[in-house]
């Protein structure tokens, strides 16, 4: 498919998101901000365009300083993901259009640049445990029928999609713990996240 994707970034409200991300030194809804920032700057030089599902004013704002529009959508994930599909698949009916999650913060722009390359048709990008998703991508023109939540990747390659397994890390490397993010900096996190993070492992 290569760059001519168009990617919706889910990103919740800061303070109700990143719950599992637990730590005295840790402020949740500033990480949960750098992670959402640190993925999309990663992902616009891969793609045509990004729009971000989100109705908290603090991401609209970082995301516009970036050049990226924000859309307010429904609660929960999926339907996040359809409403920000609907609005692109009707700017662009023939487009391939991607959901990225917004807790990368270890994304390079390289490694989602060869996964797109990579795609066939309507694909995913499994988490490194093989149990999520962390992109999903629909063929031009089809269809995203996004079904994240526990065991996502089941669910996306039972509905036909194709699993991307390249040598990309980064984009498999979601974070939801503390254990996690310590595993996104030995793989290099982005810059904001970078700034944000007090040491965590001592």
């Amino acid at each position: 498919m290569g760059a001519d994707v168009d990617l919706v970034v889910p990103v919740k409200t800061l303070q109700r998101a990143k719950t599992r991300l637990v730590g005295a030194r840790l402020d949740r809804p500033a990480l949960a901000l750098a992670f959402a920032v640190d993925t999309i700057a990663a992902a616009l030089p891969a793609v045509r365009r990004v729009v971000a599902v989100t109705s908290d004013p603090s991401v609209v704002a970082e995301l516009r300083a970036l050049g990226v529009e924000s859309i307010p959508g429904p609660e929960g994930l999926n339907e996040s993901l359809r409403h920000g599909f609907d609005v692109l698949r009707s700017r662009d009916p023939a487009s391939a259009i991607g959901a990225l999650q917004a807790d990368l913060p270890a994304l390079r722009t390289a490694e989602l640049a060869a996964a797109l390359a990579a795609a066939r048709g309507r694909s995913f990008c499994p988490d490194r445990q093989g149990t999520g998703t962390t992109l999903l991508l629909s063929s031009p023109g089809g269809d995203l029928a996004p079904a994240f939540g526990p065991g996502s990747a089941a669910a996306h390659s039972t509905s036909g999609a194709t699993p991307l397994l390249g040598p990309w890390p980064s984009l498999r490397h979601d974070v939801d713990t503390a254990d996690d993010l310590r595993l996104a900096a030995d793989l290099g996190l982005g810059p904001r996240t970078a700034a944000a993070v007090t040491p965590v492992g001592g």
